[in-house]
């Protein structure tokens, strides 16, 4: 255990502070100058590597999965997802099929990994500066505005095919921070930015919409112990807890009671993520002074071997460096870490896999159908961009915002494209507005094909402007 490490707080002669991470972010990027620009940029640069390779899996995913569904063998694909599995004690048994398993269960896990992003970024990311934040959050409601009512005004006449509104407006931040990837260096890191935050922020909406709209009745006795388990969680935050277990016993009854009142249960994973703590054990200078301690201490210790760490007074000095290096670390942080690989590589994938599944031998694009599939599709491909790109023209024009820097027009364009791909998100709420009606698999064709497309758009679009003008050519 840590508590054994014999360099306290009390032999330091001082109870360390805990400090909001947003603060340690700002003080490490304050010095200015090429040395904090790539403290800044290279959390980014590292979330856009591992993104890139998720979109690579999850194309996969779904590519199996359509592969699959209009196979000789499409009857067991269908077949396994409606497989009933139950979980829980003899007397309060929860039975869902393993379809339901991942979209209300494991894609819980999903919406927390969002929920931590959008609390880092708030925070002590891109969104903390009103300054830098403004402009991708103009661009983002113009990016759920648009493709929304593009949407509802395609399927005006009402009934069933209506509730599709919400499918378009969401980004899928892995597809298309992965095609900037693909497209390497020649994108400038704040086109980066400027894509990441904006996805974050529609991607907050998205869940407010599924929270708001997409609901069945509600049931008031389960939304009092959700409320309870909230204000459990928000106890411990208070408390100062930074162990994670009790958040996952705590968010596991939140996600049970929110799955019975109604309330779609991945918002659990959200609000789970706003109570997971932000605050480190020590700061940043106490940090260092504390490693150069041990660091001594290491160095003055006597080993028979130098190619092999036997001495007590070594590994004494090794343990100590590994605890102090958990209390620089926020809980926030380290859940993220701990999540982010798990969600990228199994689940997202897993769910694409279970989701992207349409049977086009049996599909129907006339009339109602026809207009889901076409809404979605210009949703996607129509309101998205245009929303984007009218929004931030606006933001600049009216003087609220700035361009980033070495960010032209066309390259908001592109972007503004790639914000198109819709794909997790507009799958997850392609369920939740169609259930297993027939419109589902409409609204998946369109999400597929407009996601597709915009890939293809956006990435095309990029290349052309990012491409060398003749003058500066060698």
């Amino acid at each position: 255990m840590c508590a054994s490490v014999g360099l306290t707080s009390e032999t330091l002669g001082h109870e360390p502070e805990e400090r909001p991470i947003v603060t340690q972010a700002l003080d490490s990027n304050s010095s200015g100058g090429r040395g904090g620009l790539a403290r800044v940029l290279r959390p980014f640069q590292a979330f856009v590597r591992s993104q890139a390779l998720g979109a690579v899996v999850l194309l996969v995913a779904a590519g199996l999965a359509l592969a699959w569904a209009n196979s000789p063998w499409r009857d067991r694909y269908f077949a396994i997802w409606a497989m009933p599995i139950s979980f829980g004690l003899p007397e309060h048994t929860l039975t869902l099929s393993l379809l339901h398993w991942i979209n209300d269960g494991l894609m819980a896990s999903f919406f927390l990994v969002v929920g931590l992003e959008l609390k880092r970024e708030f925070l002590a990311g891109e969104l903390a500066s009103p300054r830098h934040a403004l402009l991708p959050i103009i661009a983002a409601f113009g990016g759920v505005a648009l493709p929304a009512a593009v949407y509802a005004g395609l399927n005006a006449g009402g009934g069933a095919a209506a509730a599709g509104w919400g499918i378009p407006m969401a980004t899928d931040i892995a597809f298309a921070l992965g095609v900037l990837r693909l497209l390497g260096p020649r994108i400038p890191p704040p086109l980066v930015v400027f894509l990441t935050a904006l996805a974050i922020v529609d991607d907050l909406v998205a869940v407010l919409v599924i929270a708001v709209f997409y609901t069945e009745e509600l049931t008031p006795l389960y939304l009092g112990w959700a409320a309870g388990a909230l204000v459990v969680l928000l106890v411990l935050n208070r408390l100062r807890v930074r162990r994670l277990l009790p958040y996952f016993v705590v968010g596991a009854g939140l996600w049970y009671a929110l799955h019975h009142s109604g309330v779609h249960a991945t918002v659990a994973g959200v609000l789970l993520a706003l109570a997971i703590p932000v605050q480190t054990r020590i700061d940043a200078a106490e940090f260092s002074r504390r490693m150069r301690k041990h660091l001594d201490d290491f160095d003055h210790a006597e080993s028979g071997d130098l190619r092999v760490i036997t001495s007590p007074g070594q590994l004494e000095a090794i343990h100590a460096m590994e605890c102090e290096s958990e209390g620089v670390r926020a809980p926030l942080l380290r859940l993220e870490h701990l999540l982010h690989g798990f969600v990228a590589s199994a689940v997202m994938p897993l769910f694409a896999f279970a989701n992207a599944g349409v049977e086009l031998s049996v599909m129907s694009l006339d009339g109602v159908g026809l207009r889901v599939a076409g809404g979605v599709a210009a949703g996607l491909l129509i309101g998205k961009p245009l929303g984007i790109f009218l929004a931030s023209w606006l933001a600049v024009r009216l003087g609220w915002a700035t361009l980033p820097t070495n960010v032209s027009w066309p390259m908001v364009h592109g972007a503004a494209w790639l914000a198109g791909i819709g794909f997790t998100m507009a799958l997850f709420v392609a369920g939740l507005a169609f259930g297993a009606s027939p419109l589902q698999d409409s609204a998946k064709l369109g999400i597929l094909g407009a996601s597709a497309a915009a890939g293809i758009v956006g990435a095309a679009l990029l290349v052309r402007a990012t491409r060398p003008s003749p003058a500066l050519r060698p």
